[in-house]
């Protein structure tokens, strides 16, 4: 850029603000038409429910329980529709009945995001016993899961994971981890 006595300014460099992974999560439900999101309340998804209550392409409510989520998204694939299901850890203790009573054998693409608690730095042991029983359950139901630790795979393993699930008739865990979303800040 030209100064006015002739000589050339330099500007800083721009650099690309990266996007954070909840904006990656949203674009890529986006592009997925994965439309419906019914959540149980939880801190660390809030960035993520906030910008899915902005964007008028989501119908997005709350639940009292991860069951009735998973029990709504269900009927909509029935319908026709596509949807995901925002929960924490914690509430990952209370689906087996439902995944394996109804998701799996009716092969409903499930596809679940679960915020990760019970490790780094957890101080309730009961969300650490869950963690620790959640994969043992995935991996014996035969489900799908990833755990989602970096950034710069974000996009390409949530987008393929909906690709999979839907193509295959086939739930999906996407387990965030909180190298990923920061985790929940402890009061000290």
């Amino acid at each position: 850029m030209a100064a006015s006595d002739g000589q050339v300014s330099a500007k800083p460099p721009v650099t690309p603000r990266e996007d954070s992974w909840h904006e990656i999560v949203l674009r890529t439900l986006k592009r997925n038409e994965v439309g419906l999101i019914p959540y149980v309340p939880d801190r660390v998804l809030t960035p993520l429910i906030k910008s899915l209550h902005a964007d008028a392409f989501f119908t997005t409510f709350a639940t009292a329980r991860e069951e009735e989520a998973v029990g709504i998204l269900s009927g909509a694939w029935m319908g026709g529709r596509r949807g995901a299901m925002l929960m924490q850890t914690s509430g990952f203790a209370t689906l087996a009945n439902v995944l394996a009573s109804l998701v799996v054998p009716c092969q409903i693409p499930l596809i679940m995001f679960v915020s990760e608690r019970g490790t780094l730095g957890e101080f309730n042991y009961g969300q650490s016993l869950v963690c620790r029983t959640m994969r043992p359950v995935l991996d014996s139901l035969a489900m799908e899961h990833h755990t989602l630790t970096r950034l710069d795979e974000l996009e390409f393993t949530v987008d393929r994971s909906i690709k999979q699930a839907i193509a295959t008739q086939a739930p999906v865990a996407l387990i965030l981890n909180p190298l990923l979303t920061g985790g929940k800040v402890f009061e000290k």
